[in-house]
């Protein structure tokens, strides 16, 4: 994967049936032949602030990762704060705190709480970035959409450390 280009596209909703239905269609643009989902995920946030993964990428979307890893990934690429509440093990912590700081330092520009406010949900995917803009128009029912370049490095470091202790991110994710 380290040498493809990679987009995170995030459609934020203040309705979080529509999101489960723009993720719905999103699989089944892939599956019509569209376009093709790194890894995706419906996240979301309730009025206390508590993030949950409602939905993810199986072997549908996410070309047969392991769920937690593939949605663990996308989480933390999206707000590796979310992912560092949850995660564990050192490697995934160290390799968070070099996204985040990637982010900072290249202004990221996807604020959580614009895009996943307290009572809203939102659908984050990972594409190739020549879908990104296919998905993001299959994100209709959003209320507003992103996409952003990220480092396919990045990508492939955080997937490989969350793979090492997939068992325990897929447990904490799951509770």
């Amino acid at each position: 994967m380290g040498t493809k280009n990679l987009a995170l596209v995030v459609g934020s909703y203040d309705d979080t049936a529509a999101a489960s239905e723009d993720y719905q269609a999103l699989r089944g643009g892939q599956d019509a032949g569209g376009y093709e989902i790194v890894g995706a995920v419906v996240l979301v946030r309730d009025k206390d602030g508590k993030v949950q993964v409602k939905e993810h990428g199986d072997k549908t979307v996410g070309k047969g990762a392991a769920w937690g890893a593939g949605a663990g990934v996308v989480v933390g690429l999206f707000a590796p704060p979310l992912l560092a509440a949850t995660a564990v093990g050192a490697g995934v912590g160290a390799i968070l705190g070099k996204i985040k700081k990637n982010h900072e330092e290249k202004q990221f520009g996807v604020d959580v709480d614009e895009y996943l406010a307290r009572g809203t949900s939102a659908v984050v995917a990972v594409v190739d970035d020549r879908w990104a803009d296919k998905v993001e128009k299959a994100l209709e029912r959003s209320d507003k959409r992103i996409s952003k370049a990220i480092d396919s490095d990045d990508y492939d470091k955080l997937r490989e450390a969350i793979e090492k202790s997939a068992d325990d991110v897929v447990e904490q994710i799951n509770s």
